[in-house]
């Protein structure tokens, strides 16, 4: 059998823009499957001949209006669900990307493309999220405290 692009068994490759500033992270409500309603970072797939710098500040001006550099990667996780029957619905490598705000004021977002809602939230309201955050929010977040010598 022969893959192509589309096909759902062909593993994708995402980004995730982080950003923390203030004390306080950049987070968007998605407006599209997956996650349709859930607070994350803001991302998306990587095109082709982006580097993972690139795609994050890509998406991130996207999704929030709010242009930044692409820094270091954080974390790189898998995402693969399935659909009810049992099938590969998808399967994503998502590279999560530290990204840095020029100096200045905290910029206020402006949710755009597939967001719902851009704003900035502090750790303890991303630990009070709950069932509403995206998959390793959380996780993420406290990560990105920790390189930074917060906790």
């Amino acid at each position: 059998m022969q893959h192509t692009l589309s096909t759902p068994s062909l593993p994708r490759v995402g980004v995730l823009a982080v950003i923390r500033h203030e004390d306080r992270f950049l987070l968007v409500r998605r407006g599209k499957m997956p996650d349709a309603g859930l607070w994350g970072f803001p991302g998306g797939k990587v095109e082709p001949g982006e580097t993972l710098q690139q795609a994050a500040t890509r998406e991130l001006a996207e999704e929030t209006a709010l242009n930044a550099t692409g820094q270091d990667v954080i974390d790189t996780f898998e995402s693969i669900r399935h659909d009810a029957a049992g099938a590969l619905a998808f399967h994503y490598v998502i590279i999560a990307v530290r990204c840095q705000l020029p100096a200045g004021p905290c910029p206020t977002p402006q949710a755009g493309d597939d967001a719902l809602e851009a704003r900035w939230f502090s750790h303890a309201q991303i630990k009070a999220l709950g069932p509403l955050a995206c998959e390793r929010l959380e996780t993420l977040a406290t990560q990105v405290m920790r390189a930074e010598g917060v906790l």
